[in-house]
């Protein structure tokens, strides 16, 4: 589907924030629509994480505007964020160690219907279907009962987005999604998010130092250095963007 006939589920325009004088983002402007994968790639201290918090509420911008569904979201908390369907998956895993891979789920799935306080043990009889159905569609039907501290890293990842996908997430933000995985595992992980994203039609915008994940897998990129945004398009035209060239690509043999 072309960007132009999707659906726009994430509109970013001037967004811009200052640290100390220190230029973070600085007027940048992005759509991300239902169904597409949108990467947001750059050098260290591009501002990819600042740009990322300031979607979720964590930071507040200094200007510009962030519509989620053409509702405006600047100035709301992070878990009001959360509430409207704004997922999101850490570079480093976020799962409760002691509890089993399904018991994760459930309690995505518990905050997600507002049933908090139901705690267990009255809580593990709940959501337990819902939550197998998405742990079979991420591979980790199987190790449902294990506890997550025992998992490979890899399954963390798979785990961490049932978690994600517990919310019905309209937009999930992406942090490093297969950082210190194989390579493997890494393609894998990101062709079994895409399906996801095409059968759901969620709008995906991740951040990822692999290129190789990021030409292979993303519809669209963004580039951003110190904190402007100097390129966007299909990954062949961003590929073959001289200034993109010059600060990121080509000082990583993709040039």
């Amino acid at each position: 589907m072309e960007a132009a006939a999707r659906m726009t589920v994430l509109a970013v325009e001037n967004l811009s924030k200052s640290f100390g004088g220190v230029h973070a983002v600085r007027n940048v402007s992005f759509a991300v629509g239902a169904g597409e994968l949108l990467a947001l790639i750059g050098p260290n201290g591009a501002g990819k994480t600042t740009c990322f918090n300031m979607l979720n509420g964590q930071i507040r911008p200094d200007s510009g505007s962030v519509r989620l569904g053409g509702r405006e979201i600047v100035g709301l908390a992070p878990r009001a964020v959360w509430r409207l369907g704004v997922g999101r998956t850490f570079q480093i895993t976020a799962t409760f160690a002691s509890m089993t891979v399904r018991e994760n789920v459930q309690m995505a799935l518990l905050s997600h219907h507002r049933r908090v306080s139901s705690w267990w043990p009255r809580a593990a009889r709940l959501y337990r279907e819902e939550a197998d159905r998405l742990l079979e569609r991420v591979g980790m039907a199987e190790q449902a009962e294990r506890a997550c501290s025992v998992l490979a890293y890899g399954d963390l990842k798979r785990v961490e987005l049932a978690v994600a996908l517990a919310n019905a997430p309209r937009l999930l933000l992406m942090d490093e999604p297969t950082a210190g995985m194989a390579p493997k595992e890494r393609i894998a992980l990101m062709a079994l998010t895409a399906e996801i994203v095409r059968e759901r039609g969620l709008a995906v915008l991740f951040t990822e130092h692999d290129m190789d994940v990021v030409f292979t897998h993303a519809d669209r990129i963004i580039v951003l250095n110190r904190g402007t945004l100097i390129a966007a398009g299909r990954p062949a035209d961003v590929r073959a963007d001289a200034e993109v060239q010059a600060v990121y690509l080509g000082s990583r043999g993709h040039g």
